[in-house]
């Protein structure tokens, strides 16, 4: 099977103190089911390697979990929390689904797009600020909406995406809870 090839490069760093907490998640799991630890091992691992899953990482998580590489890339690819590429410090994920659409999401996605200057699933130049549409954040009630690592922005406007704009420049917006 010939795989695709990316010119990213990505250092690889298991230090101790994530093996640590990798082993630590594996104690909430039956030791003979370390599959079921996948989705918690590929955030944390994710999270300690600038948010992103090079398909090396990848083989490293399935060889870390005892796993076939396929197991781990089928996972990565289906869910839109795992990055395939580099991705900005504030990634903006706008929830692209019906009750976001109808409250105009789709235009805060072009009006955001068009203020950093690059498209759905690009990167700025700096590194600052990437976007993308995903499926449902389930979070109706508060359309539209997009989340920033851990965070959800309601209720947004045009006003709020550069007042949210402003405030990644100024390092006022946490992006993990850690």
């Amino acid at each position: 099977m010939e795989t695709k090839s990316t010119n990213y490069k990505q250092t690889i760093n298991f230090t101790p103190e994530l093996i640590t907490r990798l082993n630590e998640l594996l104690t909430h799991y039956p030791a003979d089911k370390k599959k079921s630890a996948l989705l918690p091992v590929l955030h944390e691992v994710q999270d300690a390697h600038d948010n992103w899953l090079s398909v090396e990482l990848q083989e490293k998580v399935a060889e870390f979990l005892e796993l076939k590489p396929i197991e781990v890339f089928e996972v990565v690819t289906f869910y839109t929390m795992y990055n395939q590429k580099p991705v900005g410090k504030y990634m903006f994920e706008f929830c692209s689904t019906s009750c976001c659409m109808l409250r105009g999401s789709d235009d805060l996605i072009d009006y955001t797009c068009v203020k950093l200057g690059i498209q759905p699933g690009q990167t700025t130049p700096d590194g600052m600020f990437s976007v993308a549409a995903v499926q449902c954040l389930g979070a109706c009630g508060y359309a539209p909406m997009m989340q920033i690592g851990d965070y959800y922005h309601e209720h947004l406007t045009p006003q709020k995406i550069d007042q949210i704009i402003e405030d990644c420049k100024a390092g006022k917006i946490i992006i993990h809870d850690k």
